[in-house]
């Protein structure tokens, strides 16, 4: 097994690194790996471009996560903060996973609706029809008199903080100054802006106003929750029966998304792979030494990418997801089981493609010339045994050694291109049962 791979791992960097059988030079080396880079860099974009183009669960379902969120939350107030977040701080979208931006105006004359159906563009699948209602819902509560209402709030809350800051400043001051006034300090010679008297003047005034602020802004929130636009998102919002479908095919569509990014990735190698195994196997029966060494390295920069994505679908594809669930389900929080099957099935799968690739790779011309050097070693075609020169048939496998030439009608050595009396073309062909071993 170790030998036939090491083989392989020679025939691979030869094939490689050679010109009509002659080794590169290393300036042509360079070049071939400049080039090899360019390639694998493009190959990258292109699977990236392609496995972005179904839309992500994120966007199929723009409205889950602040669904989801806002149904975890324990807070007291969560209402307005969703309600002041659905204000004025719409969900923005980049290229492909939406994302909330805090404090991000919406665009002029864009709503939450149209950011939702805008992540349809440029891509393959619809966004989910509850989240498109969820957006219409937003849109609706989003009217100059609840705008002007949050903004006078956050006014409010801002001049809070303010006074607050305010307090905290006096008060950590307050026993310097009351210092200084026992010990009789001129009040032209202290640090501190108030007096000891004015100081507690100062805290009382802005504690009242405090006080009387949170008075305007529960007052303010409830005007705001009353208001039939406001209700009918926060009933929209704590429906069960709303948000299980939207929650359903968020989990589904996250289930399958990996499996159908590498399905679209799929799509994109397996042709780029044929088409230069096509052009490679072309160029080699037509002998063009330098199609067939571009179109080799173009299979190998295709292929890497195509083992790469096979792992990963092993590591977070459909079988991994279903393991996972079966197993939680049986097992209970045992989920490192996980990495006990994919130990053993990730080797099994690696050796799988080195068989295949193997039996790939034996093709007619690998066969000459594995062929040429075994009759240079004086061993046998097929089992490469030592063979006395002359002898017909192998001692040991019985394989034919010699074959009539077309031409000269001499014998010549099988499986290679041309008679070694004549020159002539052979026209040999190496059938199944005559495949090197």
């Amino acid at each position: 097994m170790f030998n036939k791979l090491r083989r392989l791992i020679q025939r691979f960097f030869r094939k490689s690194s050679t010109l009509n059988r002659q080794s590169l030079n290393a300036p042509s080396l360079i070049v071939i790996v400049l080039v090899d880079i360019f390639i694998l860099a493009n190959v990258f974009f292109g699977l990236n471009d392609i496995s972005n183009w179904p839309l992500s669960p994120n966007q199929a379902y723009p409205c889950y996560n602040e669904w989801q969120s806002y149904r975890d939350s324990k807070e007291a107030g969560k209402d307005y903060e969703m309600l002041r977040r659905s204000m004025t701080s719409p969900t923005t979208f980049n290229s492909y996973v939406p994302t909330i931006a805090p404090d991000a105006p919406i665009r002029d004359g864009a709503s939450f609706r149209t950011e939702y159906e805008r992540l349809t563009v440029g891509h393959l699948g619809q966004v989910s029809a509850q989240c498109l209602d969820y957006a219409s819902l937003k849109d609706a509560f989003r009217s100059p008199e609840n705008q002007k209402t949050v903004a006078t709030i956050d006014t409010k809350l801002a001049k809070i903080t303010k006074l607050e800051d305010s307090n905290r400043t006096i008060r950590s001051q307050y026993d310097s100054t009351l210092l200084d006034k026992i010990a009789g300090q001129p009040r032209s010679q202290s640090i501190n802006n108030l007096s000891a008297e004015q100081a507690k003047q100062k805290v009382d005034a802005n504690s009242a106003e405090i006080s009387q602020l949170k008075q305007d802004i529960t007052a303010l929130k409830q005007t705001l929750l009353d208001q039939p636009t406001t209700k009918a998102l926060l009933s929209q919002l704590q429906s069960q029966e709303a948000f299980s479908p939207i929650e359903k095919g968020y989990r589904h569509a996250a289930f399958w998304y990996p499996s159908v990014q590498l399905g679209f990735q799929a799509l994109f190698l397996l042709p780029l792979m044929a088409i230069a195994y096509a052009i490679h196997r072309f160029a080699v029966r037509k002998n063009y030494g330098l199609v067939a060494l571009i179109s080799w390295h173009l299979l190998i920069i295709a292929t890497i990418p195509a083992l790469l994505k096979v792992f990963e679908f092993l590591q977070v594809g459909v079988l991994i997801q279903w393991l996972i669930t079966t197993i939680g389900r049986i097992f209970g929080g045992l989920l490192f089981l996980v990495s006990y099957i994919q130990i053993a099935l990730i080797p099994l799968v690696g050796f799988g493609l080195i068989k295949l690739i193997q039996r790939l790779s034996k093709s007619n011309v690998n066969a000459q010339t594995q062929a040429a050097s075994r009759i240079a070693l004086s061993r046998c075609l097929r089992c490469a045994k030592k063979v006395r020169d002359g002898d017909a048939h192998c001692a040991h496998c019985g394989y034919q050694q010699y074959d009539d030439c077309p031409s000269c009608h001499a014998m010549t050595h099988r499986q290679m291109p041309h008679c070694t009396h004549c020159g002539a073309a052979t026209g040999f062909d190496v059938n199944l049962s005559d495949r090197l071993v």
